[in-house]
């Protein structure tokens, strides 16, 4: 039972440039029951991390204002749970990229993305969140 105000659904913070994504992506998330914000830049992203918590994190790799692996290393410094509880999407398959995601060590989804491997891996990452949290 939430305490006080705190909802006990997960809280999912995503990331990417094309409002019809977040949109695709906060509609299936949120049938799912998860709490959903979504954002359209990297500092916005910056912001919501610095004032509230989230269970896990999607962000898109290219995001006009900030690189999504940029996004990833302030919110571990923010939040240090996201280290394993953000998952990558990305259009981009250049070298770059894979190096640049190898680097975070996060699982990614390559776009077009498949809404049902969305929600698996939004579980996968908020079990891990989870069990943290209660060890």
């Amino acid at each position: 039972m939430a305490q006080h105000g705190q909802s006990s659904r997960r809280r999912v913070l995503v990331v990417d440039d094309e409002p019809s994504i977040c949109k695709a992506l906060e509609i299936v998330l949120r049938l799912a029951g998860y709490d959903v914000v979504t954002v359209g830049s990297g500092e916005t992203a910056t912001s919501l991390l610095r004032e509230g918590r989230f269970d896990a994190m999607l962000v898109d790799l290219r995001i006009p204002d900030t690189r999504g692996d940029v996004i990833f290393q302030l919110a571990v410094a923010l939040q240090p749970h996201l280290r394993t509880a953000t998952l990558f999407m990305t259009g981009d398959i250049t070298e770059r990229a894979a190096r640049l995601i190898a680097a975070c060590g996060c699982p990614t989804l390559l776009k077009p993305i498949d809404l049902q491997d969305v929600l698996d891996a939004v579980g996968a990452l908020a079990a891990t969140t989870r069990e943290a949290a209660s060890a």
